[in-house]
């Protein structure tokens, strides 16, 4: 076998890429955002949980308000925990907790996943509505850890009928089917006149706690609502968000963020699909929505419910935070509408293209691009603004629908079409994204792209870009890193899900796939990604986040649990290519064919500055022995330049990192000026060069 490789570059046919090439795709999978991204670290904080079950065309969700929560005492003293809809905080989501606290110090606790993490001399702010109904008593609020208390804050509660400002709006949508068996009357005490009001304390952590109790008890007995708790950080970027997530995010400097989907876009069914409007306004009066994975993997063998079954959507974060996020890390938004089809994995629900179903879910992708773009004055500009933000977001890209094909019933083609015609009469400098389906292996991508192209060349703006979705073994990676070199370069191509499934890789709950292995091969992938910078113009990895013990995929970019999170190999991978782009491609060839390629197993691609003093080159050995590599130019001398950084990615391929060992593999960087000579390849190797002249 050949050690000695020479890579030889020229500036002949540069081509540009992208600035936003590499973003990040996000879905609410794998606790993802509720107990994930979102910094709430209370479960089922308005009492609105479902259990969802069934299989294929067949889902339902029964009413279980009580999940998560349950009466906190030594000893029984006859205290309960009841959830009615009689009176209730809003008519949006109006199921609420009735405590009737007996003994001493009654009190009730919250599951909060797997338990509260705190940091010593942090705040957190926890905040509730209540009413009180029977009795005198003083709420405390604490942290509480094998009997010792690491937090508390009391509150005594309004008993004088005063009435929490907010505007009860019960917004239309299609509820999923739950059952509402409630308790109706609440108790023969109730206080006339006795009305909600929200109450906030601040917690101070005396001390570091893993997976403690979160508690909430009475001075004496007595009996009250409670409804919409929140316990959060006062570390929480822009009060929202975890700082740690979002501080791996940064690290990506992502151009794009594609969200909220994924199949969470499309539901199980049309009844529980994604609904922007729906996550506008105030947290309390956001319709809560159970959570399309939530069913993942039910069978028969478990009566179709899954470990998962209480997975649901609060919208703590909405579409308006997305869009601040997104302007937090300076990317761009890419939001995903349905297209009035349910998941095709999971059912064959949709409306018809004639109906007037269809034509409500065009005005919701229209009120959208209004949402984000409009000046504070028009109707939807007016609703961002009195979210807190005047100025309009910016918006470029939609996606219209998410992993769709063509069916004869569904007719994604005549949906799409209907699509962009009704936002390019109005808005004809958005860039819309279309579908090739869930893989790039089917007659669903061949059709879309036979339908594609030729639409694309009748009309100018039809498509910006198609998403193309690839879940592969390691191996394809390699066999493909050509796969995009011969495409036509009339229609770009969006690669919105990728990532290399080492053997045993699906299911749940597996961060010991997200190794080298795997990592290895998408660097190697990216590097035709890269050099056909002039078809693929936006690329990102799926899915983002997975919080351990919750995790319905397996792998996943970032895994994390309720104190810390890490990077994965495949995140470093990322990282790399998004730190280190050019804006314009140079041609690397290494003179070897397909065969002598695959033999050899050294891969590369190399983009440059617009002026070309600076030039960015990506080399792989997924070998098992070290390469050496030179660097020649064919109308350029590389002797002209410097070698001022190197990254390294190395390690055996089933290297991993985890919790307890974050950085088993992260990036090796050497700084400063040296003479760009042979390259050494170690083993099962990434490196990129920054060469300066």
């Amino acid at each position: 076998m050949n050690k000695n490789l020479t890579v030889s570059i020229t500036k002949e046919n540069s081509k540009p890429v992208a600035k936003d090439m590499f973003g990040l795709f996000f879905e609410d999978i794998n606790y993802g955002l509720d107990g994930g991204l979102h910094a709430e670290m209370l479960e089922n904080r308005n009492f609105e949980a479902v259990l969802a079950m069934g299989d294929k065309d067949d889902y339902h969700a029964i009413y279980d308000g009580g999940y998560g929560w349950s009466v906190y005492e030594t000893e029984s003293y006859g205290s309960s925990l009841r959830y009615h809809g009689k009176q209730p905080l809003n008519d949006v989501n109006p199921h609420y907790l009735v405590f009737t606290g007996r003994g001493p110090k009654p009190a009730f606790t919250n599951k909060a996943y797997d338990g509260i993490y705190l940091k010593k001399g942090m705040k957190y702010t926890v905040s509730f509505y209540a009413r009180p109904i029977e009795g005198e008593a003083e709420v405390t609020v604490s942290v509480v850890k094998y009997g010792e208390t690491l937090a508390e804050a009391a509150v005594n509660l309004d008993r004088d009928g005063v009435a929490a400002e907010f505007a009860v709006t019960a917004q239309e949508t299609e509820p999923a089917d739950v059952n509402t068996q409630l308790e109706q009357d609440e108790s023969s005490g109730d206080r006339a006149g006795s009305v909600w009001k929200k109450y906030t304390v601040t917690l101070q952590a005396q001390k570091d706690a893993d997976q403690a109790d979160f508690v909430v008890s009475l001075s004496e007995e007595g009996t009250v609502a409670f409804d919409q708790f929140s316990m959060m950080p006062e570390d929480a970027v822009l009060g929202i968000f975890r700082r740690d997530l979002v501080e791996l995010l940064q690290g990506l400097k992502p151009g794009f963020i594609r969200f909220p989907g994924g199949c969470i876009v499309e539901g199980n069914g049309l009844a529980n699909r994604y609904q922007w409007k729906l996550t506008l306004g105030r947290p309390e009066e956001r319709k809560f929505n159970w959570n399309r994975w939530a069913v993942h993997n039910n069978s028969s063998d478990f009566g179709f419910s899954g470990s998962y079954a209480h997975y649901g959507q609060t919208y703590g974060v909405g579409y308006y935070e997305y869009f601040l996020l997104c302007e937090y890390l300076g990317a761009k938004p890419l939001p995903v509408m349905n297209v009035g089809i349910g998941c095709q994995f999971m059912c064959h629900e949709w409306v018809e293209t004639d109906s007037p179903e269809m034509q409500q879910y065009i005005q919701d992708a229209l009120d959208l691009i209004a949402f984000a773009n409009e000046p504070a004055d028009g109707k939807w500009g007016a609703v961002r603004a009195a979210m807190g933000h005047p100025e309009p977001f910016g918006l470029e890209y939609l996606g219209i629908g998410n992993e769709q094909w063509q069916t004869e019933e569904a007719d994604f083609f005549t949906r799409y079409e209907m699509f962009e015609q009704a936002i390019h009469d109005v808005y004809p400098d958005i860039k819309l994204i279309g579908s090739a389906g869930p893989d790039v292996k089917s007659e669903h991508y061949r059709d879309a792209w036979n339908w594609i192209r030729p639409a694309a060349a009748v009309k100018k703006n039809f498509v910006y870009a198609v998403d193309e979705h690839y879940y592969v073994r390691p191996k394809w990676m390699y066999d493909n890193v050509h796969f995009y070199d011969h495409y036509d370069r009339s229609v770009k191509v969006f690669s919105g899900e990728y990532a290399a499934h080492v053997p045993g890789a699906g299911g749940m709950n597996q961060p010991q796939t997200n190794n080298w292995e795997a990592g290895l091969a998408e660097a190697a992938f990216l590097t035709g990604v890269e050099r056909n910078a002039d078809v693929v113009v936006l690329a990102s990895y799926a899915p983002l986040f997975a919080r351990l013990g919750y995790a319905q995929w397996s792998p996943n970019l970032i895994w994390f649990n309720g104190k810390s999170s890490y990077g994965t190999p495949s995140y470093y991978v990322q990282q790399a290519y998004s730190l280190y782009r050019g804006t314009r491609t140079l041609h690397a060839d290494t003179g070897l064919d397909a065969a002598a390629e695959a033999q050899e197993k050294v891969y590369c691609s190399v983009t440059a500055s617009d002026d070309g003093s600076v030039l960015y080159v990506k080399l792989v050995n997924a070998g098992d022995t070290e390469k050496a590599v030179t660097l020649t130019g064919t109308d350029f001398s590389v002797s002209d330049y410097q070698c001022i950084k190197t990254v390294d990615l190395k390690a055996d391929p089933a290297v991993y990192n985890r919790i307890g060992a974050p950085e088993t593999l992260v990036p090796e960087i050497t700084e400063g000026s040296e003479a760009v000579g042979e390259v050494k390849l170690p083993a099962y190797s990434f490196r990129v060069l920054v060469l300066e002249k």
